[in-house]
């Protein structure tokens, strides 16, 4: 007898959730499930055919990235930092806003964010 898995346990092991693990069987890009269900009922999968599987939308390694794309990542990480600190200065002036008796949808728009937004912030 094969060794079987459910659904969850062939995400686990393509590094996925289960959803995405179902996403790829309804497109043809993982093994079809066994024709017998498991005894509650449940598809399951030759665990051999799953390893072997070449998985869909696996990332691209930065093993061979260069100097310039890792000058390139560190401005990302830079700019995501700045971007924490404005996210951190709109929550500050949001409450101050507040404590002013400024009306959210106006704080919002001048903030560029949402009311649910500045709603959610207010309430934290």
């Amino acid at each position: 007898m094969t060794e079987s898995w459910t659904s969850a346990e062939c995400a686990a092991a393509w590094g996925v959730k289960p959803a995405t693990w179902l996403g790829y069987v309804s497109r043809g890009q993982a093994p079809q499930p066994l024709a017998e269900p498991d005894a509650q009922g449940r598809k399951r999968w030759d665990a051999d055919e799953v390893r072997g599987w070449p998985r869909p939308g696996v990332g691209r390694s930065r093993a061979g990235a260069g100097p310039e794309a890792e000058a390139l990542l560190e401005q990302m990480r830079e700019v995501a930092d700045r971007i924490e600190e404005l996210r951190g200065r709109q929550r500050e002036l949001l409450s101050a806003g507040k404590e002013q008796g400024l009306e959210i949808s106006s704080m919002a728009k001048a903030l560029g964010i949402s009311r649910q937004t500045a709603y959610g912030w207010l309430a934290e």
